[in-house]
């Protein structure tokens, strides 16, 4: 009898043992999910990547329990693009989205991530900066509240206006405090994705002191010494084209970077702001514990695009350095314990991709990312993703709009205004991007086959083939000149709209003396820029007079009704009378 109890016992204990390996081989509860996004932090403002400086334990704890990406890029280095691609799933190309821009459009809205978690049955919840126009933002999640650094103050107010219990807040503890809040509200047995968009630790750019921090961080590398930034000496800053050098990034490094005190001032503000957030996500970290939902929470964290801190002798993002597009990003899943680090690339244009199938919902065709799931249990998966697409296309005089690709080893990229300005690097010998390939012979047949793939991704990424203006006429107008006796011709052009446009909000024509030129997108006889007009029909030439009896070229795209900048038609010549 005795003997027989025990038998039973055994084969209970089994049987329970069985249940509970079959348990974890099986498919477990939706997970919680919270999503977490910086606003410029660069890939190595943190500890784990090797940064002695900054204060990031939390941070890193998730990055030694979780995996880390060593190489994780954002497709497009400005916060309104990049956040429209994460929303979206679409590279910016296929956005089209930009500060210049309307709103975003509905069909990229209605298939964001967080509606398609919605409707596989979470309760979901934004805190935070958006960065992006939508009339309906507020229907994405069941809780929303969106906001960001109140550019009304011109000083520390900036950050410090949001108040809990009465008492003014930094952004970053509002931030925080509305994350515990929403998970202490959460729905018992209802999965939830909690989305946190911090404001820190941008610059509030109105403001002389540019970085307002907490004061609990005053003591945080006080009696530090800043080291110079790499590639810091004028010798740098004077390689780089001219419409670089007097554009934002130089504005904005003298506003942060031009003296030995701003230095230090600035860059100390920016690591104690990321430790602010970073003692954020310890309490919503012990937060999930008292919760008791810890073991099934898994936690994201992603900057939305890289930074300069005074390379090169400038601030700010916006180019295809790596200091603009890469980014630290961090996926810790409870389920699957254990540190992980792998270097290939992943993208924010992967994060909805990731994040719906961590939900266990169904993808949608439209996107264009890679699920970085498979990597989280397996040290053998590839992404199949040697080449990654980076762009910059907003068209803003102080800011060149570029394009590029990036594998492993190599970094090419253009300038779209003209595109004879290029750049190729050998990351393996020239991490640091010292040496412009591009100018030696040498490399000429590698520098053609990026050319190439840059094209054929543009295409793949961009708006349709028949997608820019058509039926483009040139019209010559006689007048009298102003003795009465002289004649001059005017010069107008016409274009017919593609079908795939409703209306346009502005144009630009491009005029050159060669079709090379305008293949390079190079205006060399008038460049009208952006002109604000709905008319397509009898636009006027405003550049300098043109000579008789010669062929010029000419080429025009649009904007169109949500102000998305389109492709350039196909070039036409003319020939003066």
């Amino acid at each position: 009898m005795f003997g027989t109890h025990y038998f039973y016992l055994f084969i209970l204990a089994v049987m329970v043992m069985g249940c509970a390996q079959n348990h974890e081989q099986s498919p477990q509860d939706p997970p919680n999910i919270i999503f977490i996004l910086t606003d410029d932090q660069r890939w190595d403002a943190l500890g784990f990547a090797g940064n002695d400086l900054i204060h990031t334990p939390e941070m890193d704890r998730l990055a030694e329990q979780g995996i880390y990406f060593s190489n994780a890029m954002v497709s497009t280095p400005i916060c309104a693009a990049s956040r429209a691609t994460i929303l979206t799933g679409l590279y910016e190309r296929s956005h089209r989205y930009d500060f210049h821009n309307i709103a975003i459009k509905d069909e990229f809205m209605e298939r964001s991530y967080p509606m398609e978690l919605r409707k596989d049955g979470y309760f979901t919840g934004f805190f935070g900066k958006l960065g992006v126009q939508y009339e309906m933002a507020d229907s994405l999640f069941d809780v929303f509240e969106s906001y960001d650094r109140n550019n009304s103050f011109k000083d520390y107010r900036g950050y410090n206006y949001k108040t809990l219990e009465g008492d003014t807040v930094h952004l970053t503890r509002y931030t925080g405090q509305k994350a515990l809040d929403f998970i202490d509200q959460a729905i018992e047995n209802q999965p939830f994705s909690l989305n946190l968009s911090f404001s820190a630790p941008h610059a509030h750019d109105g403001a002389t002191e540019q970085y307002f921090w907490q004061k609990d961080f005053d003591d945080l590398l006080d009696a530090a010494e800043i080291p110079n930034p790499e590639l810091g000496e004028s010798f740098w800053f004077d390689r780089l084209p001219k419409e670089v050098r007097e554009g934002f990034n130089r504005i904005r490094w003298q506003w942060r970077f031009d003296t030995p005190e701003k230095y230090q001032h600035s860059v100390k503000g920016y690591y104690r702001m990321i430790a602010g957030i970073d003692r954020e996500i310890g309490l919503i970290r012990k937060k999930l514990n008292e919760k008791g939902i810890d073991q099934n929470t898994i936690i994201i964290l992603m900057g939305d695009n890289g930074y300069f801190l005074g390379e090169r002798q400038l601030a700010g993002k916006w180019l295809m350095y790596d200091h603009g597009v890469r980014v630290p990003l961090i996926i810790y899943d409870p389920r699957r314990p254990g540190s992980r680090r792998t270097n290939q690339m992943a993208m924010n244009v992967d994060i909805p991709v990731t994040i719906l199938d961590l939900a266990g919902g169904e993808i949608p065709g439209s996107w264009q990312g890679k699920s970085l799931v498979p990597l989280l249990g397996s040290h053998n998966h590839k992404l199949e993703r040697d080449t990654a697409f980076i762009e910059h296309l907003w068209e803003f005089e102080h800011i060149p709009p570029s394009e590029g690709l990036r594998t492993r080893d190599w970094k090419y990229f253009r300038y779209r205004n003209d595109l004879t300005m290029e750049e190729l690097y050998d990351l393996k010998n020239d991490p640091m991007e010292t040496r412009n390939l591009a100018l030696e012979e040498q490399h000429l047949d590698r520098l053609q086959q990026f050319r190439m793939t840059m094209n054929k991704m543009a295409s793949k990424y961009g708006p349709s083939v028949g997608d820019h203006p058509t039926a483009l006429e040139v019209q010559f107008l006689s007048r009298e000149g102003v003795d009465g006796n002289n004649k001059k011709e005017d010069l107008e052009f016409s274009w017919k709209l593609p079908e795939s446009i409703k209306a346009q909000t502005a144009y630009q024509v491009l005029v050159a003396e060669n079709r090379e030129k305008l293949e390079h997108n190079v205006g060399d006889v008038w460049n009208s820029g952006e002109q604000k007009s709905n008319q397509s029909v009898s636009r006027p030439y405003l550049g300098d007079g043109l000579i008789s009896g010669k062929v010029y070229f000419w080429k025009v795209r649009i904007w169109d009704e949500y102000h998305r900048l389109g492709n350039f038609s196909q070039i036409q010549g003319f020939e003066t009378p």
